[in-house]
C-alpha cells in the first residue's frame, strides 16, 4: 500500500463467501482500515443432518460471530441484487469460494470488476476442489491466485500469485486453513493496489491439466488397486470430507471404516491388492497395486475415531484377510 493510502479514499468492497477459507480474508478485511466492507454475502442456508435443520454455510456462522450482518443470496444475477451493488457504490466485488456462477452484468458491474481468491497456481487446478487436487497429486507447491473474473471457469487474467510448500503430512483441512491465512495476508494490498494504484493484470497461459471437479461421496471409495502413495495422498485429501473409506471384515461380517491416519511403504509385496499383511495389534498394514499402507486411526461407521488398537480390541481382524 502506497504512503498516500492514508489520504485516500477507502476501497468499497462486497464480499461473497460460503467456505472456510474465506473466514480468514473477512478477519483480514474487517481489521484493514483502507478497505470498506459495504456488504457481506452467502449462500442461503440450507438442510443438514439427520433432523434436517437449516444451518448456515461455515462463512455465515463465521461472519455471525464477528457481528457482521450477512445477506442469504439464493441468486447474484437478479436485478435486486444488482440494484444493491450499485446503491452502495460497490467499487469492488470479492467472491472467495461462493459457489454461484456470476454472469456478464454482474461481472461488469462494479467500478474496479470482480475478484476472485483461488487456491490454487492458475491455470492449474481451475475447477471446485483445486486443494484436493493438489494433495491428490502429490504436489509439494501450491499457493493463492488473486484473479479479475470474467466468464469463464477461473480462467481471469491475474493480478498477483503467492506460493505456498505443501507438507508431506498435512491434510486438505489443514492446508485450506494455511491457504486462507497466506490470502489474507495479501487480499488488503491487492484490492488496494487494483482500486487506487490501477495494478493490471496479467492474461492467464493456457491450462495444461484438464478442470478439477466438484467432489462427491463415492469419491472417497478405496481402491486397492491404487499404489500406496496414491491411497495415502487420498486419505490426507478428502478430510474432513468425504473422507477415504473401506470395508474390512470381522467377525464373519463386513464392517465399513474411514480411514484417517495411515503412513505408507513402497517397498514391493507379493500380496494381493486389497489383503492385509499383517497386524501387530496397534496398526494393520495392507498390501496396495504396489507398495503397503500402514492404517493407524479410523472412523468404523457410526462410531466416533479411534486407534487401530482399539478397534482391534472389538474386532479381531486375520493376516490374511481382505479389504474391499
Amino acid at each position: 500500500m502506497s504512503e498516500s493510502a492514508s489520504t485516500l479514499q477507502k476501497v468499497r468492497v462486497y464480499y461473497l463467501s460460503s467456505g472456510k477459507l474465506g473466514t480468514h480474508i473477512l478477519d483480514a478485511l474487517l481489521q484493514n482500515d483502507a478497505i470498506e466492507l459495504v456488504g457481506i454475502g452467502s449462500q442461503p442456508d440450507r438442510l443438514a443432518g439427520r433432523k434436517h435443520e437449516l444451518k448456515p454455510t461455515e462463512f455465515t456462522k463465521h461472519a455471525l460471530a464477528k457481528g457482521c450482518e450477512v445477506d442469504r443470496i439464493k441468486s447474484v444475477n437478479t436485478p435486486e441484487f444488482l440494484d444493491k451493488l450499485r446503491s452502495l457504490g460497490t467499487e469492488i466485488l470479492l467472491v472467495v469460494a461462493f459457489g454461484q456462477l456470476l454472469k456478464s452484468d454482474l461481472l461488469s458491474l462494479p467500478t474496479y470488476g470482480c475478484v476472485n481468491v483461488h487456491a490454487s497456481l492458475l491455470p492449474k487446478y481451475r475447477g471446485a476442489c483445486p486443494i484436493a487436487a493438489a494433495i491428490l497429486n502429490g504436489d509439494e507447491k501450491t499457493g493463492v491466485t488473486f484473479m479479475r473474473m470474467d466468464a469463464g471457469l477461473d480462467t481471469g487474467p491475474v493480478y498477483e500469485t503467492v506460493f505456498l510448500d505443501i507438507s508431506a503430512t498435512e491434510t486438505a483441512e489443514q492446508l485450506e486453513d494455511r491457504l486462507g491465512e497466506l490470502a489474507s495476508e495479501h487480499i488488503g494490498g491487492v484490492l488496494w493496489k487494483i482500486a487506487r494504484e490501477e495494478m493490471e493484470p496479467t492474461p492467464q497461459p493456457p491450462a495444461t491439466a484438464p478442470n478439477v471437479h466438484k467432489i462427491v461421496k463415492t469419491d472417497g471409495a478405496i481402491s486397492w488397486n491404487r499404489s500406496a502413495k496414491q491411497i495415502y495422498n487420498m486419505i490426507r485429501a478428502y478430510q474432513p470430507w468425504p473422507g477415504s473409506y473401506t470395508s474390512v471384515q470381522t467377525k464373519g461380517q463386513w464392517r465399513r471404516i474411514q480411514i484417517t491416519k495411515a503412513t505408507y511403504s513402497a517397498a514391493p509385496t507379493n500380496k494381493e491388492p486389497g489383503q492385509i499383511i499383517s497386524t501387530d495389534g496397534k496398526t494393520l498394514a495392507v498390501a496396495c497395486g504396489s507398495g503397503t499402507l500402514f492404517i493407524h486411526s479410523l472412523f468404523p461407521e457410526g462410531k466416533k475415531e479411534m486407534t487401530v488398537e482399539s478397534f482391534l480390541s472389538g474386532n479381531p481382524v486375520l493376516p490374511g484377510s481382505m479389504m474391499e
